[in-house]
């Protein structure tokens, strides 16, 4: 199946009409609280002093109800995305008969306890450990924190580069002359085959360098932390900014989760035209979705991973099948609860899977019935 077929099937799975998933009550928690999006209805605890609340800049989205043998690409997957602001004004609490103002701490829509300071890891290539030629550069340095980076530096315009996993999954992926670019190891630890691989003509290949590496990972969130190929952000980017407000009002990880599954959902609209006419190679940028506020699934995907990560929840962008149709989803880490396969809601009994590209164009009754208990999805990838 060609990559544009399997992109293009991101949005034809159910026939879902649209409608927010908070129709169904949000989203709820081990304990059977909903927790809203809206982060005025759920009770706030003092400032830990380390909040901060951004100031909205005009025109920004945050103001905008805005295997090995021959290589084939990997598919992709993406799409989008929901608001939900914050305030600036502060509340006022009426004491008695007397309205009395009160300060942002203590409103409303002042600080959760949970900082909401982006925690942005940066991938590093200090050449301690080095494989390669004169074409290619595998950094592997950082292996143990779940990434490698790797380096094209010949004049092949299409290349190559597969991961073959301790479980014998392959992922293959694209890539550029001009620079580093960081690939996660995503099956523990154990012996990774790293090969890159040059055109010639057609789907022919040839091999410019192949290596085994021993990777023992210390640190299991690495991968679902740091940026990626396909979860790519950085300190800079608006989308790090915008869950840094999200955040403000956040208590819990699952409050951060729940304002910025509901943001998604509400503010981003699936691009139809282009999962029917995305080609092979398509990387998502969270910024450009954000800014766009359309995308295809993978795109929803992205953004969510990157702006849950840049708050330093572990999230798994995980590529699959939706039924028949090749998609994107997440699942997050939670504290005292572990992975979770997407949290749409808990029922009483388990964890429904996450879907921010179905939530946005489904009714919750809908959502729910095809979610089921998971079955529906395959997971294929996971980035």
């Amino acid at each position: 199946m060609s990559i544009s077929l399997l992109l293009g099937g991101c949005g034809s799975s159910p026939d879902l009409k649209a409608s927010s998933i908070s129709e169904g009550g949000g989203v709820i928690d081990a304990s059977g609280k909903v927790v809203s999006g809206d982060s005025s209805d759920s009770e706030k605890a003092g400032s830990s002093g380390k909040k901060k609340k951004l100031k909205k800049k005009a025109g920004s989205n945050s103001d905008n109800s805005d295997s090995s043998g021959s290589p084939e690409a990997a598919p992709a997957a993406g799409e989008e995305e929901t608001s939900d602001t914050v305030s600036d004004t502060a509340a006022e609490e009426t004491v008695g008969d007397t309205a009395e103002e009160v300060p942002e701490e203590t409103a409303n829509d002042g600080p959760g306890s949970r900082d909401n300071t982006p925690v942005i890891l940066v991938p590093e290539q200090p050449g301690t450990e080095v494989y390669g030629n004169e074409l290619v550069t595998i950094d592997a340095s950082h292996s143990d924190q779940g990434y490698i980076s790797v380096m094209y530096s010949g004049s092949s315009p299409k290349v190559k580069l597969q991961i073959t996993c301790p479980n014998t999954t392959t992922y293959t992926y694209n890539i550029t002359a001009g620079g580093y670019e960081v690939f996660p190891l995503t099956v523990d630890s154990g012996t990774y085959s790293i090969g890159a691989y040059e055109n010639i003509s057609g789907s022919e290949y040839s091999t410019c360098f192949r290596t085994d590496i021993s990777v023992n990972i210390a640190n299991e969130f690495g991968p679902y932390l740091y940026p990626n190929q396909y979860v790519n952000f950085n300190a800079g980017s608006q989308c790090v900014a915008v869950a840094e407000e999200l955040a403000y009002s956040a208590n819990t990880d699952l409050d951060v989760v729940s304002s910025v599954y509901n943001y998604l959902i509400e503010n981003v609209t699936y691009d139809s035209a282009l999962a029917n006419s995305v080609e092979s190679g398509y990387l998502p940028d969270p910024d450009r979705t954000l800014n766009s506020c359309t995308g295809i699934c993978l795109d929803y995907a992205c953004l969510m991973s990157s702006m849950l990560r840049s708050q330093g929840i572990p999230t798994h962008l995980e590529v699959g099948y939706a039924s028949t149709a090749y998609h994107a989803w997440i699942s997050v880490y939670l504290t005292d609860v572990g992975w979770v396969n997407g949290i749409v809601e808990f029922n009483g009994t388990s964890w429904e899977l996450m879907d921010p590209t179905f939530a946005a164009s489904a009714s919750a009754d809908e959502l729910r019935e095809f979610i089921g208990d998971g079955s529906n999805y395959e997971t294929k990838y996971i980035y």
